[in-house]
């Protein structure tokens, strides 16, 4: 008796034994996985190193099917067909947070690794160029600053035109588009990076012209002059709204400056850019 009271026995000063003190060890590992529910991926991920319970937890499917975007399926099938097998739930999850290419490698599509939502990046060979096949206006270039390894530098040129066109299976929300570009012509000397504006001309007597349509009827446009030589710069088409969630959306963009009065030039186009708002 005397060796089981000393189990359950109180210290001297009436604190309870160390030994007995319960601890995040000892959390069920299904009221650990209702605690990550609660958290985001980059979280949970962090706590997942805490011990074993959290750890275990951090593999429940429910908590990652929660944070993938609805329609996530209809994702999958798009992007992987059936090859993605039997994997987990944070598995899938994983995957589509990496840079999914599509459509001939003109196209990536990922998750935000934070929020889950789905973001796209078109590059310049996706896209409708005027000019293109004429060197004496435009120039593909390999650039370790894209993640396409490619841009579109544009030497000079009276008639600045660009299209794009996607459709996709957004999961519903708003949605802002952008195009990425440089004015100058980036490379490496000596292994410091080194940026020519030496071609930059133009953009600064009239403004870019941007505009966007989608399958619903949705419009949006915007104007800026191109600026801060030097350094990649997202410019703003505008925002769009995706309501259904199993159906994919048509989008239409375009970026001009068809003043034809002067001409311009010294501009790398890397790509456009689609990312919840």
């Amino acid at each position: 008796m005397g060796a089981s009271f000393s189990l359950f026995s109180s210290d001297l000063d009436g604190s309870i034994s160390s030994q007995s003190k319960p601890g995040l060890g000892d959390l069920p590992e299904s009221c650990a996985a209702s605690i990550l529910g609660y958290l985001d991926p980059p979280e949970i991920c962090k706590l997942a190193r805490l011990n074993r319970a959290f750890r275990g937890a951090s593999w429940a499917d429910f908590i990652w099917e929660s944070k993938l975007p609805p329609n996530y399926r209809v994702l999958i099938e798009k992007l992987f067909g059936d090859s993605l097998g039997n994997l987990g739930m944070r598995e899938i999850y994983a995957r589509l947070c990496r840079p999914n290419t599509f459509d001939d490698g003109t196209k990536k599509v990922w998750l935000d690794k934070r929020t889950g939502g789905v973001c796209m990046s078109i590059s310049s060979k996706g896209l409708a160029i005027t000019g293109i096949d004429d060197r004496r206006y435009w120039n593909r270039l390999p650039s370790e600053e894209s993640r396409f390894r490619t841009v579109a530098y544009l030497q000079q040129i009276w008639w600045f035109e660009v299209d794009g066109e996607v459709e996709f299976p957004f999961p519903p929300g708003t949605y802002s588009l952008y195009f990425r570009l440089l004015l100058g012509r980036a490379s490496k000397r000596f292994g410091r990076r080194v940026c020519n504006t030496e071609r930059v001309h133009g953009w600064d007597i009239k403004p870019v012209q941007f505009q966007l349509w989608n399958s619903d009827g949705q419009k949006a446009s915007s104007q800026c002059f191109l600026r801060e030589p030097g350094q990649w710069n997202i410019y703003k088409v505008g925002d769009f709204v995706v309501d259904k969630a199993n159906a994919s959306t048509k989008i239409k963009f375009s970026m001009t400056q068809i003043d034809c009065t002067h001409t311009k030039g010294g501009l790398c186009l890397d790509s456009a850019l689609i990312i919840p708002k």
